[in-house]
């Protein structure tokens, strides 16, 4: 990962036990969990769609992306909207926890081990307070998806 001093900021969130983090700049809204309309032949970790102010944002189950079941979702879990790219998408999470203010330097990649695949959006694992964030590539977590997720918001 980068050696560079510069300060990053993330907003991290949990799903079950573990806690991930994605970029600050990224964000644009943390909202209450609002239930989604499913669309037919959606892959099965896209929850369907919310009407936000006009916009048709697409919903993704992070627990199942993560493969790691399904979630069953109570008016105490989030959304966090992001943007990547010209594309509004959704993260359905357990809860915000934090922001995370680290320096570049202080993230490490990920262990080289047999991830299933997942390496290819994981952006590194910083220690906070004692606790381990898994960092998000946002761009690489929904590239599989982007058609489908244009096609859904559009």
């Amino acid at each position: 990962m980068s050696e560079d001093n510069a300060v990053k900021q993330f907003i991290s969130f949990t799903i079950g036990d573990e806690e991930y983090g994605v970029d600050i700049m990224a964000i644009r809204e943390i909202k209450g969990w609002t239930p989604s309309t499913p669309l037919p032949e959606a892959p099965a970790h896209m929850r369907g769609v919310i009407d936000l102010r006009g916009v048709i944002v697409p919903i993704i189950d992070l627990r199942v992306r993560f493969h790691s079941g399904i979630t069953e979702a109570t008016p105490t879990h989030v959304i966090i909207v992001v943007a990547i790219g010209d594309l509004m998408v959704g993260l359905m999470a357990d809860a915000v926890v934090d922001i995370v203010t680290v320096s570049g330097k202080d993230i490490q990649p990920v262990p080289d081990m047999d991830r299933q695949g997942h390496h290819g959006y994981l952006a590194g694992i910083v220690s906070v307070e004692g606790r381990m964030v898994v960092l998000l590539d946002l761009d690489s977590l929904l590239e599989n998806d982007k058609d489908i997720l244009a096609q859904a918001a559009a």
